[in-house]
């Protein structure tokens, strides 16, 4: 016997819904700021899962804000699905009762909060992703019910323009709108006509102009005056010993000193090798301030980005065979998109941690923080769908010497993925650990797994003042485990560095120092690089790069 059922149910839902909020919304979807709150009592209800936009840089700030002052006796335990929660207001609504289950990507700054309230029952977790994984699990079984997004613009129909800062927008709006959700969007300005629509009126159902413009962060601009000798002798052995070796000419570099030393001897050191044309042809990463030298030099073809960057407005206009911009000549930025090309295409990562244990395996956690991953592991891993070749990949799987007992007689190539580091961190904390500090945080804050940012089987290269440990040259355990002790200097790690096994392993070019690659230690001082200061990167972009404030010393 046929039972009858309804199909529509999440359409009425909506539809009961944003007749509840019907009151609050004008013409061209537009809510007045002092309704807010009141708008968002009438579109979410207890339990439902929420979204809200919280990237690497900007933030949905006032509708954070906002949501945080519904009673929680009305609207409790929400289910946050967001991919970063930086703000102190994400976790306030876990210690006010308004939310209650977080599955995220990334902590930032809250990463010691987020641990404190999951150990106290305040956070549920539900898990830690990776980027790529949060958002297809958007489009499967943690699709928001209401996301609030934010952009630059919105014109009087609600169209909107998220501009130089696109980031995680489209994939939050797609998976929302298209299962019967709702989107509302906070904006800095309404106007008549917008530089260009990024996300049509259609698919979002409230937009209110924020009393302040939402918070952005200038996250991957590094002073060149704070780059120390030992950051470009580890840039000179990764250059020499890496990117010229393999011929890299598809990258993503993480934030941090060693990759922007990187970035800045590409012109100076890069070019002395022979380089140019041969690596760094095509990167995916953030407009980084210290790339302008190489951009001017003309090292760079193609740079797609996961976001924007404070200040690099008018020189990625000004630079649109570089960059992907759109009509109006602005950034068109796309994490979703970046991170698939950084899983997919990319031939190399390279980037920091804080501990890399004696198997390899490294994490940014310490015993007190879910630091979360955001988009390293995409990146730092040896994606096995991949089935194009390039040069390098080709290389690299090449020099595995146990491929054969994986699949046998089958040629295959390898992902690089460096891990550059000092072998004592901030703080003359240790780099190399016997255990890492992820263990003991999984165990504080009942974690199934301890934080593993990249395991070490995908890891194919350490970097550090030691040497170069290519581990993809390894046969097995012993001698990867005895290749991480070769670099690993002064740490309970290095001390047990057996010199006559360090020997074999620069005989078989698994463990190469700076003399064994032809670096030579006393060139490696500022000189090297093509900026020594944020000064001469405005100046050398041609007065296009305008720093935040906080950056200007002149």
């Amino acid at each position: 016997m046929k039972t009858e059922r309804k199909w529509d149910k999440l359409a009425v839902d909506t539809r009961q819904r944003m007749e509840a909020a019907a009151k609050y919304i004008g013409p061209g979807k537009q809510v007045k700021k002092e309704d807010t709150v009141a708008l968002l009592k009438a579109v979410i209800r207890s339990f439902d899962r929420v979204n809200i936009e919280g990237n690497n840089q900007k933030q949905a700030d006032f509708l954070a804000d906002s949501l945080l002052q519904v009673d929680p006796s009305e609207i409790n335990n929400l289910h946050m699905v967001q991919s970063c929660v930086p703000l102190p207001v994400h976790l306030d609504m876990f210690e006010k009762g308004i939310a209650k289950k977080l599955d995220f990507a990334f902590g930032g700054p809250q990463a010691g909060r987020v641990a404190k309230f999951i150990s106290e029952g305040k956070i549920e977790l539900g898990a830690i992703h990776t980027y790529l994984e949060l958002f297809g699990r958007y489009f499967l079984d943690l699709t928001p019910r209401v996301s609030l997004i934010c952009a630059y613009e919105a014109d009087r129909e609600g169209n909107l323009y998220t501009g130089f800062n696109t980031e995680d927008t489209p994939v939050i709006v797609e998976a929302t709108k298209f299962r019967q959700g709702i989107v509302i969007a906070q904006v800095n300005k309404i106007v008549d006509k917008l530089p260009r629509v990024d996300i049509p009126a259609d698919w979002v159902d409230a937009v209110i102009e924020s009393p302040k413009e939402f918070f952005i962060e200038p996250l991957f601009t590094r002073d060149p005056g704070l780059i120390t000798d030992n950051h470009i002798l580890l840039a000179m052995m990764a250059l020499k010993g890496i990117y010229g070796e393999y011929k890299v000419k598809r990258l993503n570099h993480g934030i941090g000193f060693l990759t922007s030393a990187i970035e800045l001897i590409l012109p100076t050191y890069g070019e002395e090798l022979g380089l140019k044309g041969e690596c760094c042809t095509h990167m995916v990463l953030n407009p980084h301030p210290t790339m302008i030298p190489a951009i001017e030099a003309g090292w760079v073809d193609t740079i797609h980005c996961f976001g924007g960057e404070l200040g690099m407005e008018d020189y990625v206009r000004a630079r649109s065979d570089v960059f992907f911009t759109g009509p109006d000549g602005s950034l068109r930025s796309n994490r979703a998109f970046a991170q698939t090309a950084g899983h997919y295409a990319l031939d190399m990562f390279i980037g920091g941690t804080l501990q890399i244990d004696k198997f390899g395996n490294s994490s940014t956690a310490t015993a007190n923080r879910v630091a979360g991953f955001g988009g390293a592991p995409n990146m730092g891993c040896d994606p096995k769908g991949r089935r194009h070749v390039t040069e390098s990949w080709l290389k690299c799987g090449q020099e595995v010497p146990n491929m054969h007992d994986l699949i046998g007689d089958m040629p295959r190539g390898k992902r690089l993925v460096v891990q550059g580091l000092e072998t004592f961190g901030e703080g003359r904390a240790p780099s190399f650990v016997d255990k890492l500090d992820a263990w003991k945080l999984a165990e504080n804050a009942k974690l199934d797994l301890p934080p593993v940012m990249i395991y070490g089987d995908d890891v194919t290269h350490i970097v550090t003042e030691e040497g170069i440990a290519y581990l993809n040259r390894a046969p097995n355990m012993e001698v990867r485990m005895a290749a991480i002790r070769a670099v690993a200097g002064f740490t309970e790690v290095g001390i047990k560095e057996d010199p006559a096994e360090t020997k074999k392993l620069r005989e078989a070019k698994i463990f190469q120092t700076p003399e064994d690659i032809g670096v030579d230690r006393s060139r490696a001082n500022r000189d090297l690089l093509a900026a020594r200061s944020m000064r001469d990167l405005v100046d050398i972009s041609g007065g296009l790069y305008n720093p935040p404030t906080r950056f200007r010393n002149w």
